[in-house]
């Protein structure tokens, strides 16, 4: 699985890190940092993570 964020979109809102704390971070200056290839097992909450983002940034790909 690969995830990307579209960091022009992104207004690091944090509901990502909420869903899925193992793929996304807020860095100490408050901005998206994010693992681009998380283990498959994370999936669910990847695919929830992106459903919350506010900005729709998030996308999933196989």
């Amino acid at each position: 699985m690969k995830v990307v964020v579209d960091m022009n979109k992104c207004q690091d809102h944090g509901q990502c890190v909420f869903s899925a704390p193992d793929v996304f971070q807020l860095d100490d200056t408050g901005r998206l940092a994010y693992v681009s290839e998380p283990d498959d097992a994370l999936r669910d909450e990847v695919e929830e993570a992106a459903d919350v983002c506010p900005l729709q940034a998030i996308r999933i790909e196989a």
